[in-house]
């Protein structure tokens, strides 16, 4: 197997005009930000599918997880190689994967359309999101030699959650106000994913393409890091399970346990959920990772616990006040996951080290939400959620002692 020349790479990168890695910057922040955003437009969309075309909330969950699958199998194959290829090389496919998809959206509507369309989705944001996270940071640092990487941090973070947030806040409003529910929302998304498609041919290259013999996802973290490293990666699988019980069973949860039926409060539950997450990484930025992590823990713990009492009840307002804690606490953790990986993430393999992370992350956002679904079957929702918490009550606890310590 060949091996990366760090001292090949790094120069693309560390030289060049800063202007123009600067701008560079915000680009791959925007086109970050808008591709993960179309990845949830359908959220608060799916009880009009299931309306239109009548199947049950467990092949909801199927079609959710079909997203999530997407992704992981994206993020073993494919999540790595720009390491090799170079970012954009990999950034342009995968924005143009997903306005495929969103091309197969606005044709079929039938289940299998729904699964194929999640799917593809998932294997353009795979191979986005840790390319993306990682040509953010290379990118600050041109930018501005010698500066801290807690800008880019928290700005990948936030384009990654805030984008999840804003599609189904954009897509319930445009469900509710715009007509043509199953159209527009797709059509506006589209257009933005273009755009961020045409200038990306803008943003600087920061890695130099090394011809290697391909392999799948491996960990690729130094031996005496991979305590700290698969520590942050099950804290990333309980985080984003909670974002994924919102983003795939609250919509359905609101219109069929509590009867609340407007596209809009479905989008904004969602909306909130993300919305925190972004503000507490924001409130959070200057805090060291073990603050991060303490605030993120008790904050998701204790919105993990309220939510459980909310779908008992049910109440709307504890629900809320649910996910706004859970959320705000799963992107503080979330944050200080990203953080403790790329300080342990040699150079020449910050791509593969977060596509690790990221793939521990959509493990968790598929495999407890797909089986909360098919408990669902057997058992009642309420019995259900109760299982789920406790499950993430358990990992939480499991990991939190290493996760401190590797802060």
């Amino acid at each position: 197997m060949t091996t990366i020349d760090t001292a090949a790479k790094l120069p693309v990168w560390r030289a060049g005009n800063s202007r123009t890695h600067g701008r560079g910057f915000w680009l791959v922040a925007y086109t970050f930000a808008v591709t993960m955003a179309f990845s949830t437009v359908p959220a608060p969309l799916y009880v009009l599918y299931q309306a239109k075309d009548g199947f049950g909330s467990f092949t909801l969950t199927v079609v959710f997880a079909a997203y999530a699958l997407g992704v992981i199998a994206s993020l073993f194959l494919a999540g790595h190689i720009s390491d090799w290829v170079g970012r954009r090389n990999v950034l342009v496919p995968a924005v143009l994967i997903n306005v495929l998809a969103a091309v197969m959206f606005l044709t079929w509507s039938s289940v299998p359309a729904l699964l194929a369309a999640r799917f593809l989705s998932g294997l353009g944001v795979g191979a986005l999101t840790a390319t993306a996270t990682a040509h953010l940071t290379e990118l600050h640092l041109a930018a501005r030699p010698g500066a801290s990487r807690g800008r880019a941090d928290l700005v990948a973070t936030a384009a990654n959650l805030g984008g999840l947030g804003v599609g189904p806040l954009v897509a319930g409003a445009l469900a509710q106000y715009a007509g043509d529910p199953l159209h527009v929302p797709y059509l506006v998304f589209q257009a933005l994913m273009l755009l961020g498609a045409v200038v990306l041919v803008l943003v600087p290259e920061t890695v130099e393409a090394t011809p290697v013999k391909y392999r799948p996802q491996r960990l690729s973290v130094p031996r005496a890091a991979r305590g700290r490293f698969f520590a942050a990666g099950a804290a990333a699988l309980a985080e984003f399970a909670v974002f994924g019980l919102f983003v795939s069973l609250a919509p359905a949860f609101l219109a069929n346990v509590l009867h609340q039926h407007s596209h809009v409060l479905a989008g904004a539950v969602s909306f909130a959920v993300f919305a925190a997450a972004t503000g507490a990484q924001i409130l959070l930025s200057r805090a060291g990772v073990r603050r991060q992590l303490s605030i993120g823990f008790g904050l998701l713990v204790s919105g993990i616990v309220l939510m459980t009492v909310a779908v008992q009840l049910p109440s709307l307002v504890l629900f809320v006040i649910a996910g706004v804690l859970a959320g705000g606490g799963a992107g503080a953790a979330f944050k200080g996951s990203v953080s403790i990986v790329l300080s342990i993430a040699m150079p020449e393999a910050r791509g593969e080290a977060l596509a690790g992370l990221f793939l521990a992350a959509y493990v968790g956002l598929a495999g407890p939400v797909l089986a909360l679904g098919l408990a669902t079957q057997l058992i009642s929702l309420q019995a259900a959620l109760a299982g789920f918490a406790a499950l993430l009550l358990v990992i939480l606890a499991l990991v939190g002692r290493r996760l401190f310590a590797a802060a």
